[in-house]
């Protein structure tokens, strides 16, 4: 079983989103998936619930209740952990002890970035990270690919002490996909297929240990 926890300490970066679909592409590929929705505001909860009865559906558990652990079954194969927003290292520290990998969505503007600077920081200290037992990725996320504000945050990104691990752009669908409990990979048109090459680093990131 791996356990992937997508973080950042500023909202609205699109962590739920990210994580939903990091879980749906496990489901899709035949894994035994969970999400567990550590956000007080629940919508990666909802999500998983509107999509129950696909057959790739995902189990959604609440992180917010330290129990959630218990109610994971056993034969788990794939668990996506969408933290709660604001949240720094010192309050994460029980998914971090236990997370294969750490996911950080980063939006392309100053305030998204300072934001993500102490975030990032704050996972530095955290033993396991110190010590390179647990590794953390970057995504830039929301791009506009060819405006200078999303090359300059590229480039600041790519300068940082963890990897940049993946460029998503910045799409309407991810919004209209969230709110019908469904993601990129639950689709195979040549338009959603271009959007699903700007995962395509990120999960082999994710999978190469």
């Amino acid at each position: 079983m791996k356990t992937w926890l997508v973080a950042c300490s500023k909202g609205g970066v699109g962590k739920t989103t990210v994580a939903t679909h990091l879980a749906a592409e496990a489901a899709v590929a035949g894994l035994r998936t969970a999400l567990v929705d550590a956000d007080p505001q629940h919508s990666a909860f909802r999500w998983c619930e509107r999509r129950a009865d696909m057959a790739s559906a995902v189990l959604p558990l609440d992180g917010t209740r330290k129990s959630w652990r218990k109610q994971l079954p056993d034969d788990t194969q794939r668990v996506v952990v969408d933290a709660p927003a604001g949240a720094m290292e010192k309050e994460l520290e029980d998914f971090l002890d236990t997370a294969d990998a750490v996911i950080v969505p980063i939006q392309p503007s100053a305030l998204d970035i300072e934001a993500a600077v102490r975030f990032v920081e704050s996972l530095g200290k955290h033993p396991r990270v110190r010590k390179g037992k647990l590794r953390v990725g970057l995504v830039a996320n929301r791009l506009k690919p060819h405006t200078n504000a999303s090359q300059q945050a590229l480039e600041i990104l790519r300068s940082w002490p963890f990897p940049l691990v993946a460029q998503l752009r910045d799409s309407q669908a991810y919004v209209v996909l969230t709110g019908l409990g469904k993601s990129l990979f639950d689709y195979h048109s040549a338009q959603v297929r271009e959007h699903q090459a700007d995962w395509v680093p990120l999960l082999h990131w994710l999978k190469k240990d």
